[in-house]
């Protein structure tokens, strides 16, 4: 079996969001255009970003069913992440928190998908 590798986000406005995750990531898109945008990430990772109404098969769902994870090193850096992301105007679904796997946030993309900062335990 193969690894993935790709990771799809179904998003009402591409552009949008590019400019999103362009802030966020620290990094232009390696795609752009009307329909859809596709960042490169540093661990290999592609991370797409495809305009809803165009996905086919159509998508059901949208935003808010799974998260995009940022796996950091300790309890500091989510707090630094937190504080980012606040002064970037990002949504904050969940402020920093112990929980079981580890010191964590949660926010949202303009889209509703969720994006949690993690410092595993």
């Amino acid at each position: 079996m193969q690894d993935p590798n790709f990771i799809l986000l179904y998003v009402e406005n591409p552009s949008v969001s590019a400019a999103f995750y362009r802030a966020l990531l620290g990094k232009p898109p390696v795609e752009d255009s009307p329909t859809f945008s596709l960042f490169a990430l540093d661990s290999g990772l592609k991370l797409g970003l495809w305009a809803r109404p165009t996905v086919e098969p159509a998508a059901a769902h949208t935003g808010g069913g799974a998260e995009l994870a940022f796996a950091v090193g300790d309890e500091k850096a989510v707090r630094a992440s937190h504080e980012e992301w606040k002064r970037l105007g990002l949504t904050i679904a969940q402020a920093p928190t112990a929980m079981d796997f580890g010191f964590t946030f949660t926010a949202l993309d303009p889209d509703g998908h969720r994006l949690r900062v993690f410092a595993p335990t």
